[in-house]
């Protein structure tokens, strides 16, 4: 391969030569990577994220003062004691003694502490027909849920000697095991079954096993380096389970489609007649580049979300980031050394009934079909398509984003959400009441208290609460934890409203009137506040951060200013398309018993972003890919229609195979029981397919044949930018001595 690396100039074809010439040396240095990354981020341990990390506003500000003043919460239960139809109420001897029951039964477990009855505390409906007994779990919150068991043992215990009343717990231990009994596996099964239902594919699309496992078997490498260092960049950037999990699904994905298009292009050359050494530095050159261009372009798409300044997306992108420029690496080094090691054994393991697909031909009848009449009438095609895309996008319009609540979430199947209801219904707000953090020079101070207890007053008085409000003090400290349930319950834009009341109104009139005193207001209604008003606040920039660095890059990896802005024109088109279908489904219901959404009516609140961002990224992939393959054409002489043609059908099959695992592997989210991941599945499939089809087979090819020789057009005073263009090798863009193509023209 000497004469020929001689005339290459890109990087990729450069990689690949060196790794085709040095490939015990490339396997080798993979495989060390991988070791050493898993080994030293093991041993550097991963440092996740911490509450005061997580956002900004009074939410953070909250968190951190806790934090430094070494105090842990611990997690808080709450057992309802109800009234069933007629039964007895507050006042008669058998509530009471079902009340004293469930105090002294777990008070015995010794897994709690600080046990208040309702009648102390004033948790005591106005109708009487409720009560909640409170109190804390001992230990680490952290873990409260893997010793709440004996807890709920003994209330279910009480509950069997009370038929007329109902008696249940909720708390953040008990939702916490409940919901990781429920779902905990449920997650980690889709993760598992992504792998072979991606392999199964990859078979069918090969018709050989050692094709298949080598896609597979890069991509997982892969994702295991960056997990090593997720570890130890952690440590700059912390990362969390949700950073994990995302990381393994774009790996999967990318790590595969990148094999695939490699792979496949260095099958189709050696078919086509080519020696081992020449199609591998074509396909270097070729798909090489294009694995280069798009995952580069992925990276910059993964890196908006580091624009949000809120914690857990800032740990997405970094560990979605991290895994593409891993997977690319990888498929345009040790895969070309895999390729010249293994030479015709790549195609071992054939399957008999799929031998005719390892014949390396990429070019499809359906598509050839599908394309001979999307050329023949480009107008009309591209009337089609942008209308039907536009009409698909159109319920996107009235998209309402919130964070879902338990029911929302997962439903009327588990009692714990029955009770979490009927709590907010006795007591709007008493299970998730807003917390109020004072810090003060000296809490026991006269002016403090008297403040304290004003803003108690206040709190009800204004209509925000309708009480009891709770205060504890932590002299040490200097802190004064206050809990105030809000007027609102679950209902979140009413207790929304009652949350502006305290901050806007109650605390300035009465804890602002103290010098010194820091008083901002957490819990969950108001995490969910300001965790909506920094995502919307970084909406803008993420936006244009993406959509800015995906089009120069496409200007300097095409140098046409054409196919720089069809190629953003398109993807928003797919995106759009996609927050459609999530907005029809999961917001009107149409078709949601189809994947198990109905009544949940909201898409949940960090989704649109997050979905930009991933398909904005993912959409790359194919665009470039073939636009790669029609340039390639282009520039080896065939008219630009011709080239469209040729780029279209020579790609189908390998873009096809590549959304349908895409598509299989986010299909398997959205089986999940939960509607976040539901909704995250289903809007992710539906994009990659609508992109993979419409877009890439029809709308793409239709659109550049009405532009015609414009789609490479590039301004004289654009010539003075880098020219990333001249990349692939000669022996790629020289005609095959059969197939009487012209020479090279320029581009």
């Amino acid at each position: 391969m000497g004469n020929g690396d001689a005339r290459v100039g890109g990087l990729a074809a450069r990689a690949g030569g060196w790794s085709a010439r040095h490939r015990w040396a490339a396997v080798g240095i993979w495989v060390l990577f991988v070791v050493l990354a898993m080994g030293l981020g093991s041993a550097a341990g991963r440092v996740d994220v911490e509450d005061s990390e997580q956002l900004k506003g009074e939410t953070g500000t909250a968190a951190r003062i806790i934090e430094e003043a070494g105090i842990e919460e611990p997690a808080s239960e709450t057992v309802l004691v109800q009234a069933k139809d007629d039964g007895p109420t507050s006042t008669d001897a058998e509530f009471r003694s079902a009340v004293a029951a469930v105090m002294t039964a777990v008070e015995r477990t010794g897994e709690v502490t600080d046990v208040t009855s309702p009648y102390d505390s004033g948790t005591v409906s106005k109708d009487g027909r409720s009560a909640l007994v409170q109190f804390d779990v001992r230990g680490d919150p952290g873990t409260a849920g893997e010793r709440i068991q004996p807890v709920l043992d003994a209330v279910a215990e009480v509950q069997k000697d009370h038929d007329s009343l109902r008696i249940e717990e909720i708390g953040g231990a008990s939702m916490m095991k409940t919901f990781d009994d429920a779902f905990g596996d449920d997650f980690k099964k889709a993760e598992y079954s992504a792998v072979p239902v991606a392999l199964g594919i990859l078979l069918i699309a090969f018709g050989a096993l050692v094709a298949a496992l080598l896609p597979v078997a890069l991509a997982i490498t892969a994702i295991m380096a960056t997990m090593g260092l997720m570890g130890l960049v952690s440590h700059l950037q912390p990362m969390s389970d949700t950073a994990n999990s995302v990381m393994l699904l774009v790996g999967l994905a990318v790590g595969v489609d990148y094999c695939l298009f490699y792979l496949r292009r260095e099958r189709e050359e050696r078919a086509a007649g080519r020696d081992a050494r020449t199609a591998l530095r074509i396909a270097a050159a070729t798909s090489g580049r294009a694995i280069v261009v798009s995952g580069v372009t992925v990276c910059v798409a993964m890196a908006g979300m580091l624009f949000t300044g809120i914690a857990e997306f800032e740990a997405m992108g970094l560990a979605s980031l991290m895994v593409v420029a891993v997977a690319m690496v990888g498929s345009v080094t040790v895969l070309p050394a895999l390729l010249s090691l293994l030479g015709e054994r790549v195609e071992k393991g054939r399957l008999p009934f799929l031998r005719r697909r390892t014949s390396g031909r990429n070019d499809s009848r359906f598509w050839s079909a599908v394309l001979k009449r999307v050329l023949a009438r480009p107008v009309v095609s591209v009337v089609v398509a942008t209308g039907a895309l536009l009409a698909v996008a159109a319920p996107a319009l009235g998209m309402k984003t919130e964070n879902l609540t338990l029911d929302q979430e997962f439903g009327d199947s588990l009692p714990i959400v029955q009770t979490y209801n009927r709590v907010n219904e006795a007591f709007p707000g008493g299970s998730e009441p807003a917390e109020v953090v004072v810090k003060a020079d000296d809490i026991n101070a006269p002016e403090v208290k008297a403040a304290l207890a004003d803003f108690r007053e206040q709190a009800v008085g204004s209509g925000a609460s309708r009480g009891p409000v709770e205060i504890k003090l932590h002299d040490q400290q200097n802190l004064a934890f206050v809990y105030v349930p809000l007027v609102g319950g679950s209902d979140q834009d009413a207790a929304g409203a009652s949350l502006e009341k305290l901050r806007d109104e109650v605390r300035p009139a009465t804890l602002g009137k103290v010098d010194g005193v820091e008083a901002p207001i957490t819990g969950q209604v108001a995490g969910n506040k300001d965790f909506n008003d920094q995502l919307v606040g970084s909406v803008v920039p993420v936006f244009a951060f993406v959509v800015v660095f995906a089009f120069l890059l496409m200007l300097l990896s095409f140098r046409s200013l054409t196919v720089a802005v069809t190629s953003i024109v398109l993807n928003l088109l797919s995106v759009g398309a996609a927050y459609g279908i999530l907005v029809a489904v999961f917001q009107h219901g149409w078709g949601a018993s189809l994947v198990g959404a109905e009544g949940v009516g909201a898409i949940i609140t960090w989704l649109p972003l997050f979905l930009f961002v991933i398909l904005f990224g993912l959409s790359m992939d194919y665009h470039v890919f073939v636009v790669s393959r029609i340039r390639e054409a282009r520039a080896r002489g065939l008219r630009t229609q011709d080239a469209i043609r040729h780029g279209v059908v020579t790609t189908a099959g390998v873009v096809t195979s590549a959304a349908v695992i895409m598509v299989a592997v986010f299909a398997i989210f959205g089986t999940l029981s939960m509607q976040s991941m539901k909704q995250m599945g289903v809007g992710l499939a539906a994009a990659v397919l609508i992109d993979a089809t419409v877009i890439r087979g029809v709308l793409l090819p239709a659109v550049m044949a009405l532009l015609g020789e414009r789609n490479w057009y590039f301004p004289k005073w654009l010539h003075r930018l880098p020219d990333l263009t001249h990349d692939e090798a000669p022996a790629a863009l020289t005609p095959k001595a059969r197939d009487g193509e012209g020479e090279r023209v320029p581009v």
